[in-house]
């Protein structure tokens, strides 16, 4: 922050862009409104104050869906424009809890008209873990304009009052219904059975839905054949490059987070964090929920081929992340990598050579326990 006073936007932490100005241009676009007459694609529930949480629309024009962002090919910028436009309304969560029930359950955005006590305020604010939000306002009034356009396999699910939560993420996926519908569909507290259900701040409903869904696909992948080549997916979008080294055996997860010395979050110096598993996940992982969402989309494509591996996932974050966007950009870069044609290697020394060369840096190597114990294996089996 000392910087930033000092700096006043010159650019002297050496990031591409300043958050502090991009906060300010933002700003000037956005004015003061006391109603909103338009449409709503999802709600909110914050974490603030838990249990005594608000919760409310999310009011804005566009779809609030990442893979459609990622689809038009928007830009850091774009996205934080758009949801600098983006207005959370919040109230108490059983106030309007059939209206936010509507929201949740529908396929399609629904028009709604809110008025609040006062002008809604600008406080754009940025998460590592949820889409920035640039407005909030108390709710005065809310009425919904449309009715629900309800998915037959979200109208049974939702009604079923004695499925547990994990097997209505698993028939909800299985169903077609995307992460992002299940997320806010368990925000709402509209899945699990009738005692365990309640409103999830959205924060951690995200984390939770990666985790289940990720543990929904394991039981699938243990059973399946060894992956049989060593292959290296690669991608890079918003600052964020992924490179994930597939290898022969059972499942094994690691997963390397490094953020840059200019990056966000890392203070001025290389930031370097660590997390693995093997059949089992003990504990929260210290990555948070980039770990969460990167292991989710591994396990679809070993699902979706009927393989087992073992997985090294390296996340390397430079100062062209200059506005956190989520983890939605962790879990939709890392689908774009496993969906991209691989490169495959005789040999693991190779692919780790290679993965050095796609991020433009090797200091990962020393920090991974999995490479270490696998080269270690493939040493002492040369003595049998």
């Amino acid at each position: 922050m000392t910087l930033c006073i000092s700096c006043k936007g010159k650019g002297l932490c050496g990031r591409e862009r300043c958050p502090v100005i991009s906060r300010f241009h933002a700003q000037m676009q956005t004015k003061p409104r006391s109603e909103y007459v338009g449409t709503t694609p999802s709600i909110f529930v914050g974490s603030s104050g838990y249990p005594d949480v608000n919760a409310g629309p999310l009011l804005t024009s566009d779809q609030d869906h990442p893979p459609d962002w990622m689809n038009r090919d928007l830009s850091i910028a774009d996205i934080v424009n758009i949801r600098a436009q983006t207005i959370r309304a919040t109230s108490s969560p059983h106030r309007y809890e059939e209206h936010l029930h509507e929201i949740a359950i529908s396929s399609v955005p629904l028009g709604v008209e809110t008025a609040f006590d006062r002008p809604v305020s600008f406080d754009l604010r940025f998460d590592g873990m949820v889409a920035p939000i640039g407005m909030s306002g108390n709710i005065k009034s809310f009425d919904l304009l449309d009715n629900a356009k309800v998915e037959r396999v979200v109208d049974r699910i939702t009604s079923d009052t004695d499925l547990p939560a994990s097997g209505a993420c698993q028939e909800l996926t299985e169903g077609g219904t995307d992460t992002y519908r299940i997320i806010s569909l368990m925000s709402a507290g509209l899945l699990g059975t009738e005692k365990s259900r309640h409103m999830v701040p959205t924060r951690w409903a995200i984390t939770a839905v990666d985790d289940t869904l990720g543990k929904n696909l394991k039981p699938q992948v243990f059973k399946s054949q060894d992956y049989d080549k060593i292959s290296l997916f690669f991608s890079k979008r918003f600052g964020n490059t992924i490179a994930v080294i597939l290898i022969p055996g059972d499942w094994q997860f690691e997963m390397i987070e490094i953020w840059g010395s200019q990056s966000l979050w890392a203070g001025g110096n290389e930031t370097i964090v660590v997390d693995r598993e093997g059949r089992n996940k003990t504990g929260y992982s210290p990555i948070t929920g980039a770990y969460y969402s990167a292991r989710l989309a591994v396990l679809e494509y070993l699902t979706a081929i009927n393989r087992n591996a073992r997985v090294i996932v390296i996340r390397w974050i430079t100062s062209e992340y200059w506005a956190p966007l989520g983890t939605w950009v962790i879990r939709e870069v890392t689908r774009q990598a496993m969906a991209s044609p691989p490169s495959h290697y005789e040999n693991i020394s190779s692919a780790v050579d290679a993965a050095s060369a796609a991020l433009g840096m090797n200091r990962w190597i020393t920090h991974s326990t999995l490479l270490t114990e696998i080269r270690t294996q493939r040493s002492l089996a040369d003595f049998f």
